[in-house]
């Protein structure tokens, strides 16, 4: 347990020192950008950005696709097993996402709060009344995108180029398929109710309401399929 708890420390303390980089260039660049078009149009009212949450997505994304590139080798070679530096990895994956939705959760309510014109990730698709769904959202959001990457950097790593170039061409396949299949053979009611079927995991209802519980639990089953996933992949991988 002693080498667990040290190797999470690692991970965590590593990354962690990162975030507050990215948040200085992120709102340093929206403050630029905010202050040279509000210049030039002589008014600051309709200047801004939505959905500042995407950068720390495609953030926490590269953090994902990272998390098996830098660490992987150094820490096999000190003696960690795999089981130990998956649970380190998601460990960190859910130590930054819970720091960053933090963040962005207060980021977001408090620029809404001044500015009615701009809409947070969340508050666009939710609206604004509960901040702790709001942070558990953001959070299973953040920690679903870092475990997706992590796996499919995993399968590039166990299958190897080559093999990896041959499931990215089928893969593409499979959404091409899927595609004409929604436009092509599947009838209006049936992609209806397939539609209706995502809405409803992501909480929106047919009665126009929103049910909170719904898209926390999809994406904690999401989350969990692509632990186990990448647990599998994982306890099979070599050094490369």
């Amino acid at each position: 347990m002693r080498k667990l708890k040290s190797i999470i420390q690692y991970e965590c303390i590593t990354s962690f020192k990162y975030i507050w980089i990215f948040y200085a260039i992120q709102y340093a660049a929206v403050s630029l950008i905010t202050l040279i078009i509000g210049i030039s149009m002589g008014s600051f009212e309709e200047v801004g950005t939505n959905a500042l949450e995407m950068n720390t997505v495609i953030y926490v994304g590269i953090l994902g696709a990272l998390g098996l590139k830098e660490d992987f080798k150094m820490l096999i070679q000190n003696g960690f097993t795999r089981k130990y530096i998956f649970i380190a990895t998601f460990s960190m994956f859910c130590f930054i996402s819970g720091s960053m939705a933090l963040v962005d959760t207060a980021a977001g309510n408090i620029i809404h709060h001044f500015n009615n014109g701009y809409s947070s990730l969340y508050g666009g698709l939710y609206g604004y009344e509960n901040i702790v769904m709001n942070w558990l959202w953001l959070f299973l959001v953040y920690v679903m995108v870092c475990s997706m990457l992590y796996i499919g950097i995993l399968v590039i790593n166990k299958a190897g180029k080559a093999l990896s170039i041959y499931l990215g061409a089928a893969a593409g396949g499979i959404v091409l398929l899927i595609i004409a299949l929604f436009r092509y053979v599947f009838s209006a009611g049936t992609v209806s109710n397939i539609l209706g079927f995502f809405a409803k995991a992501m909480g929106f209802m047919t009665d126009g309401t929103i049910n909170y519980l719904f898209p926390i639990l999809t994406l904690l089953l999401v989350i969990a399929a692509l632990g186990s996933g990448s647990y599998a992949v994982i306890r099979r991988t070599e050094l490369r």
